[in-house]
């Protein structure tokens, strides 16, 4: 069977395979993009991201958990929240955003090929396919095949009672007690819904920190939510072994000797490269223990014409990110070098309870660096918009430079921060300094005002400072 020829083959539809796609597309390239599922969308669609923000969502939603500081602690929209309602309006958006994704796939004349890709060489693709074969034949190539849950022979996943970040919704009940193995975003992110549904949820981390990556003060600020929420924190420790009992019950064993038992334990560390099918070593590529493939700062691998983009790539594993990765490797494969972005201004959301966001240098990066900076705090509660919302433990954070007032970095913890977060970015991007907020008139009543807040806040202690 001859090879069906194309500019551009893209092994992945999530969020860099479906952003490469188009870009080619508009650039007047023909583009297929081939999906091992029997849906478009990748993890992000189907088992990661969307998923999880929906649920979110819905838990907030179920919970009155917004709510609770205004009508009291015992405030429900619903007394008894099942796994049944939290699927039933996860299903509903997986399916109208699979439908967006395919509307605009098919839009600019792109082809989807379901099946398994295997490189036959360096330009030739053999797709297994559920009806039948087919051989692709492209000038340039992108890998963005995303990644899985990562296992550990330590811990029998079962996918009942012993289950991963992709099975979290198919658990047959509600927990009473949940043992959650890992402390990185995904593990911190699903103990908060737990939690706040009055699951109790023990949390265990062989770090020290929860989330080492983001601004301390602001990790803190989380972790006192959480244990206020009944959450039993055990970091510094590590699983030793993980067993059901002949009762239902799982324990986890840990190397300090210590036993957590519950109703059912999520194994949440790391995730693990989708390359095991590729068979990279026909291309001239290999990838690291984790499944991870080295690309450089153009997301192209060692061999010329292929690249990689999205969680394949490694840290910091975005949806957001992926999806500026995957338009920068198409540009950038069809030598169109105008396409740039810079990965210090990327956002990052964290969608914990409260959430988290931030951009930009962290308190701890600047004082490893010995810059001059001074910080500038505003809280929820002293918004009229924070005390309308309910919202009284959000607080916003201006990082600044002391000399040159440049905005430095901004981390928020609160409802809205993935959004508010916005503002900053776009003043760091424009050079813009902490004098910007001081001088903009901000609508009111809004969490926004948060900004002009810190930076009167962050100032006053600079010429604190200078008058001493």
């Amino acid at each position: 069977m001859s090879a069906v020829k194309y500019d551009l083959a893209i092994i992945g539809s999530g969020p860099s395979g479906q952003r490469a796609a188009v870009a080619a597309a508009k650039m007047k390239k023909r583009v297929a993009v081939v999906e091992s599922r029997s849906v478009v969308g990748g993890v992000c669609i189907n088992t990661g991201t969307i998923p999880s923000k929906t649920m979110r969502e819905a838990v907030l939603h179920l919970s009155g958990y917004n709510y609770r500081s205004v009508y009291g602690m015992n405030y429900r929209v619903k007394e008894k929240i099942t796994m049944a309602d939290l699927a039933f309006r996860v299903q509903g958006v997986i399916k109208t955003e699979v439908d967006v994704t395919e509307a605009q796939l098919s839009r600019n004349g792109i082809d989807v090929v379901h099946g398994i890709a295997k490189f036959v060489d360096p330009h030739q693709l053999h797709v297994e396919g559920p009806q039948a074969d087919t051989t692709l034949e492209a000038d340039r190539i992108i890998i963005a095949v995303g990644t899985r849950p990562a296992s550990s022979p330590l811990v029998p996943i079962n996918g009942r009672t012993i289950v991963n970040s992709d099975q979290i919704l198919d658990l047959p009940a509600l927990p009473r007690t949940l043992i959650v193995v890992g402390g990185g975003v995904i593990g911190v992110e699903y103990a908060c819904m737990f939690a706040i549904l009055g699951v109790r949820v023990t949390l265990i981390e062989k770090r020290n920190k929860l989330l080492e990556f983001a601004d301390q003060e602001i990790v803190e600020a989380l972790s006192y939510h959480l244990r206020d929420s009944r959450v039993t924190l055990r970091l510094g420790e590590e699983v030793e072994s993980v067993e059901e009992l002949p009762d239902g019950t799982v324990v986890a064993n840990l190397e300090s000797k210590k036993r957590v038992s519950g109703d059912a334990l999520l194994y949440a560390v790391g995730r693990q490269g989708n390359i095991d099918d590729l068979n990279l070593a026909a291309a001239g590529l290999e990838a690291d223990n984790r499944g991870r493939i080295a690309v450089n700062e153009h997301y192209q691998t060692k061999v010329e014409h292929i690249y990689a983009a999205g969680d394949v790539v490694g840290f910091p594993s975005l949806a957001s990110v992926s999806m500026e990765q995957g338009r920068i490797a198409a540009a950038r494969a069809f030598d169109d070098h105008a396409t740039t972005s810079n990965p210090s201004f990327y956002p990052y959301g964290i969608y914990t309870i409260p959430e988290i966001s931030f951009i930009g240098k962290t308190e701890e990066q600047l004082t490893d660096e010995d810059a001059p900076y001074e910080v500038g705090m505003a809280y929820y509660r002293e918004s009229a918009r924070g005390q309308i919302r309910g919202d009284t433990t959000g607080r916003l954070k201006l990082v600044f430079h002391r000399d040159t007032r440049k905005v430095l970095g901004v981390h928020i913890i609160g409802e809205g921060a993935s959004e508010l977060i916005h503002i900053g970015q776009a003043v760091m991007i424009l050079g813009g300094t902490v004098d910007y907020f001081v001088d903009t008139v901000f609508n009111y009543p809004t969490l926004a005002e948060c900004y002009k807040v810190a930076a009167f806040n962050g100032l006053g202690r600079l010429h604190r400072y200078q008058a001493e």
